[in-house]
């Protein structure tokens, strides 16, 4: 079995190589990460320059680019064998509700998806990050698990993870993703030069957490797993338009 990983930490990030550790035991493991922190990249693209490949001492790989462009390299070229799966992560941080338009650690699975390669996004719910190793040993788990299944079509799954010690996790449940409350405002400050700078705002807290959405399932110390897909058709709104048209 071939696995693909990637990140939007950088390729030096403490959670990619616990992943790394971990997967080897069932894998053959490649890893094409950004070669700096992207987080919050999104499904951007660098498409006005091109992209350098570069390999590390501990041989993984990483690209001046983002972690789309990491599995979209992998995975259309780069390697000789295509992956049998894209494992992204492990990120430091939660990666629920509104986050996954965002994240770059989804963004990551979400480009092996498009591709035709089953994929993981793997967060681990906490800034502090302390228990990659439970985040990981999820990951293992639900490697082995979508192989015994013998998957026949894309998948696309978005993990979160709590922040605990394995034993001290309370089970696996499927979710939907929740909804977060409307971002904070900007941050503005003046540089010594006298320049007003902007930091975009945290993201606001949990709106829809009930129970069945991810932010219940993390808060109650369960591994959070929500299938996504990437239709955006508004469907329930395709009469409406086309009644417009009719007038």
């Amino acid at each position: 079995m071939r696995i693909l990983l990637s990140n939007d930490d950088g390729y030096f990030s403490p959670g990619i190589e616990c992943l790394a550790r971990v997967l080897a035991e069932v894998a053959d493991i490649t890893v094409v990460a950004p070669e700096r922190d992207r987080s919050g990249a999104s499904n951007s693209l660098t498409l006005d320059r091109p992209l350098s490949v570069k390999r590390a001492a501990n041989g993984y790989y990483h690209v001046n680019g983002t972690p789309t462009d990491c599995v979209h390299l992998a995975v259309t070229g780069m390697l000789d064998e295509l992956p049998d799966m894209v494992v992204s992560g492990i990120n430091i941080g939660a990666n629920m509700g509104d986050d996954t338009i965002y994240s770059g650690t989804v963004a990551a699975a979400t480009e092996g998806f498009l591709l035709g390669v089953p994929s993981l996004a793997v967060s681990l719910c906490s800034k502090a990050a302390v228990h990659f190793e439970t985040a990981a040993r999820v990951a293992l788990e639900l490697v082995q698990m979508i192989r015994r299944q013998e998957v026949r079509e894309s998948l696309l799954l978005n993990v979160n993870v709590p922040d605990l010690p394995y034993d001290a996790l309370r089970g696996t449940v499927v979710t939907r993703l929740g909804k977060r409350h409307k971002a904070e405002a900007v941050v503005r400050t003046v540089t010594p030069r006298n320049e007003t700078v902007y930091w975009i705002g945290a993201a606001g807290a949990a709106q829809d957490a009930g129970e069945g959405t991810d932010f219940f399932a993390v808060s109650n110390h369960q591994v959070s797993i929500t299938p996504l897909q990437i239709d955006l058709t508004h469907n329930a709104q395709l009469p409406l338009i086309r009644h417009w048209l009719t007038q």
